[in-house]
């Protein structure tokens, strides 16, 4: 989205052209930052919010009725039977230039760019040919800490330092309920219909869709980290403990399975991959767990710093750090492409967060943020999530080769 036009567009400013207002319909790539129709059928400015709420935006540019979701959550009809409950398991597209010569505008940014269209850098919220953001959710007062879509919802979930857990219409992108926690929400995951959220000296546990609620007691201090793997919910905790818990259908409740200690700070990062439980830690390592006999096996002490994610892809174990060994030292996650390639996502500490290919770590994009992003969640057909440090979530896609390439 540039100053001069040379791609065919003004950053936010209207292109005054005839319009059938009486349709009200906003311009989609206008809104994606891209229109190059002059002049353009559709209008270049935001509906008053009570009418926002009852478009959404169609290919040609146009609206389409309120009936269509601003993002759909595949899961909620259909997948694989979920082993955790009853239930079953499992927008405005557009791109900026995205040339290696284009440099965003850091007052942009912040929102304070006094230079408006006529400023020399770049006003967007992101490089790449390959994604698009379909809207951003606006709600925290303070860092979002998880992100989840639970299958067969039709909401979006997210829980904040702020103390509060969010539900987001997955049809308006309204936020529709707040929930006060009481507390910090240091971490939060889904796993079929079940939604875990990590508290202070506790595991909270919903059911989404049979509106069943648990509180799992034994953690010590906040919970920080929370995965599903072999049929167990881990957590890893303040005081570095890790608790496991199994779910019992016959009693519909989650029940202690196992502990392990060995961690002496916090743990901030787990992950399950062959049988395996990796933890990272506060104290600089890195633990692996046999999940057979729930015994330490390795300890990794190569980062000098606190170890901020791990990540299992293919044969590798993948991980970040304080220490910059990683340039993403604040998370790590990973999904496949529109063409099924498989992505590194890397929140770094300057705002950003960088996506490469694998294996071959070459960079396809990036995403700006006011903040560091604290959370990134992966959803269904393509869709994933970021929350950063502001309280600001917001909602991409992946674009398949007809829409990257038009």
């Amino acid at each position: 989205m540039d100053a001069d036009g040379r791609n065919g567009n003004k950053r936010f400013h209207q292109r005054l052209a005839p319009l059938d207002r009486a349709n009200n319909n906003v311009c989609y790539h206008w809104r994606a930052g891209r229109c190059n129709r002059h002049p353009c059928p559709f209008l270049h400015s935001e509906l008053p919010p009570h009418q926002q709420q009852q478009q959404s935006v169609a290919p040609d540019g146009g609206a389409i009725p309120k009936r269509n979701n601003v993002w759909r959550n595949p899961g909620a009809a259909s997948g694989p039977p979920s082993k955790w409950g009853k239930g079953r398991g499992g927008g405005a597209v557009g791109r900026p230039p995205g040339r290696a010569s284009d440099r965003i505008c850091h007052y942009f940014l912040a929102g304070n760019c006094t230079y408006g269209e006529n400023c020399r850098f770049l006003h967007s919220w992101f490089i790449s040919d390959s994604f698009s953001l379909l809207t951003p959710l606006q709600g925290h007062q303070k860092a979002v800490s998880g992100i989840a879509l639970p299958s067969g919802s039709d909401k979006l979930y997210s829980g904040s330092m702020d103390e509060s857990v969010r539900a987001w219409d997955c049809q308006t992108g309204q936020c529709v309920g707040v929930i006060n926690m009481g507390g910090e929400v240091g971490c939060m995951i889904s796993e079929g219909p079940w939604l875990f959220i990590g508290v202070r000296n506790a595991v909270k546990a919903w059911n989404t869709q049979t509106a069943t609620e648990l509180s799992l007691d034994g953690p010590s201090g906040q919970v920080y980290s929370l995965v599903v793997g072999n049929e167990l919910l881990f957590a890893g905790t303040q005081n570095g403990r890790i608790l496991a818990w199994k779910f019992s259908a016959v009693g519909n409740c989650f029940e202690p399975a196992a502990f392990f200690d060995g961690h002496q700070l916090s743990v901030v990062s787990l992950v399950v991959g062959a049988l395996r439980l990796y933890s990272s830690s506060m104290d600089n390592t890195i633990r692996v767990w046999d999940l057979a006999t729930f015994q330490c096996i390795q300890t990794l002490t190569d980062h000098t710093s606190v170890v901020m994610s791990v990540l299992c892809w293919d044969q590798f174990l993948l991980s970040c750090s304080l220490d910059k060994t990683i340039k993403g030292v604040l998370a790590l996650c990973g999904m496949h492409d529109a063409q099924a390639k498989p992505i590194l996502l890397c929140s770094c500490n300057d705002n950003s967060v960088r996506f490469y290919d694998l294996p071959s770590f070459s960079e396809r994009g990036k995403i700006f943020s006011k903040e560091e992003v604290r959370a990134i969640q992966i959803g269904p057909g393509g869709l994933f999530f970021t929350g950063d440090a502001t309280g600001e979530l917001k909602v991409w896609k992946w674009l398949t080769n007809e829409v990257a390439n038009s």
